[in-house]
């Protein structure tokens, strides 16, 4: 099991049960320019968001963030609020919620996934403000083989064609494990290759990408446009290469914002999976580094 399959496993069980507790525009130019705000993915306040949703928001603006990244969308609920009730506190604190994550439903099931109540998921998500719906995570179970690609990549399509309906854009977030070989085909490409560009696009995670031995930059060059969307992240300048916070490992984020263009970039969100830190603290330390980036 690679490093991502241990964590990335471990955590979205764990987020699932936490979130169910609690319980487009095909032309991506239509957004127009890269968003200046900086985005935090809320995965990253798993562990205390359901304690006090509205706290731990609150210091989430209060730090300076004005774009959150949604999890845990289940039955039409977010953190056990309806969809206004939701949008409500958010636009209490200035904040906007762009996009959102979600789960194929294959290993958990639950309403409000690509293959159980996606419709209603949709119209949530429009009702909420995302412009974006992002396929998070393949379990390990959902990718033995090619054809468990190929079938997820028809799921996409479809999921996608429900979106474009309702104004929103489809896209899928990529870990580590998409650029190992599998069956002689490494199954990034064929995501990229089988999707169709004006109804899937690719929410990349510069933390997972630089894991597995990939150059981002490169990726957008070689498929321009297709990046709206990135995670934010930083690898420590360790032999573990864990995560660390924005601006304190090893990845060269500047050289990555100067191709923002050449992605076709809108919204970034600042993510860790795992904090060594407390969680505000590390997000609070993330954010003042970005900032320092010319966006």
């Amino acid at each position: 099991m690679s490093f991502s399959e241990k964590i990335s496993r471990q955590q979205f069980l764990k987020v699932s049960s936490l979130a169910l507790a609690g319980t487009f525009l095909t032309d991506f130019s239509a957004f127009g320019k890269t968003s200046k705000n900086v985005g935090l993915q809320l995965y990253t306040l798993r562990e205390i968001l359901p304690k006090d949703l509205e706290g731990t928001l609150k210091k989430v603006a209060d730090i300076g963030y004005r774009e959150v990244e949604l999890f845990g969308y289940s039955d039409g609920k977010y953190f056990g609020k309806s969809p206004k009730e939701f949008r409500d506190i958010l636009k209490s604190l200035n904040l906007t919620a762009p996009s959102g994550h979600y789960t194929t439903g294959n290993v958990m099931k639950s309403k409000g996934t690509l293959q159980d109540d996606w419709k209603r998921a949709v119209d949530d998500a429009a009702e909420v403000g995302q412009k974006y719906m992002i396929c998070a995570f393949l379990f390990p179970q959902e990718r033995t083989k090619l054809d468990d690609y190929k079938h997820h990549i028809e799921l996409f399509n479809k999921s996608a064609e429900v979106c474009k309906a309702a104004g929103l854009q489809f896209g899928y977030h990529n870990h580590d494990f998409e650029f190992v070989q599998l069956e002689g085909q490494m199954p990034f490409d064929l995501i990229l290759k089988e999707t169709d560009p004006k109804l899937v696009q690719i929410e990349l995670d510069l933390y997972w990408i630089s894991f597995a031995g990939k150059d981002p930059v490169e990726l957008f060059k070689q498929h321009p446009g297709r990046f709206p969307m990135w995670h934010v992240k930083d690898m420590e300048k360790t032999a573990e290469r864990a995560f660390a916070e924005v601006g304190t490992g090893s990845i060269d984020f500047q050289r990555i914002f100067d191709a923002a263009k050449t992605a076709g970039l809108k919204h970034y969100f600042v993510e860790q999976d795992v904090c060594k830190r407390p969680p505000l603290e590390s997000i609070n330390i993330s954010f003042q580094n970005v900032k320092k980036l010319k966006v």
